[in-house]
């Protein structure tokens, strides 16, 4: 199993949870989060005055995919976060141990799907 993190553009959520529910992984976790990358800072209006904003507003997509899935997962991300510029995101992948059900105990593959 394997754990995607994927940091990716707000309005790219919608298309990205459509494609992974298509494709058969309907489970995921959203987490609003702020960070920089390789985007230089941008200027917004606060209160009359102009402020220099370094921390990008993103959105994290969690999910945790079987090994046959992840390619599958990693494609539909890639398709639909995409726009070919700068501050598209990142997708990180990690190795999961074990899962645990916690309602009927079952482990393994079997608690993801």
């Amino acid at each position: 199993m394997k754990k995607i993190e994927a940091i990716i553009r707000p309005s790219k959520l919608k298309a990205v949870q459509t494609g992974l529910k298509e494709a058969g992984i309907p489970c995921n976790t959203i987490i609003p989060v702020k960070g920089s990358g390789l985007q230089k800072t941008y200027t917004e209006r606060y209160r009359g005055t102009e402020q220099n904003m370094i921390l990008q507003t993103r959105i994290m997509i969690i999910c945790i995919v079987s090994d046959d899935n992840l390619e599958t997962a990693l494609d539909v991300i890639l398709d639909n976060a995409s726009e070919g510029l700068v501050g598209d995101g990142k997708i990180f992948v990690y190795p999961v141990e074990d899962a645990i059900r916690i309602r009927t105990r079952t482990r393994g593959i079997e608690a993801i799907r």
